[in-house]
C-alpha cells in the first residue's frame, strides 16, 4: 500500500532531473545562457547541482520500496 506513492515520487523525480539535465546540457553545448541576467558558469553549475539531487532523490524513493 505504501509503494504507490513512494513509486509516483520517485518517477516525478527521476522524469524532472532527467529533463533539467538534458535542458542543462543542451543549453551549455549551444553556449546559450541557461537563465537570463546571471552568470553562464554559475547558473550552468546551480541547475546541473539541482538536477542531480532531483535524480539522486529520485533513485532514494525508487530503492525504497
Amino acid at each position: 500500500m505504501e509503494s504507490g506513492p513512494a513509486i509516483f515520487a520517485g518517477a516525478v523525480f527521476a522524469l524532472f532531473g532527467g529533463a533539467l539535465l538534458a535542458w542543462t546540457v543542451t543549453r551549455v553545448r549551444r553556449r546559450e545562457p541557461v537563465a537570463h541576467g546571471v552568470n553562464r558558469v554559475a547558473s550552468a553549475t546551480l541547475a546541473g547541482v539541482v538536477s542531480l539531487l532531483a535524480l539522486g532523490l529520485g533513485a532514494y524513493c525508487l530503492t525504497r520500496l
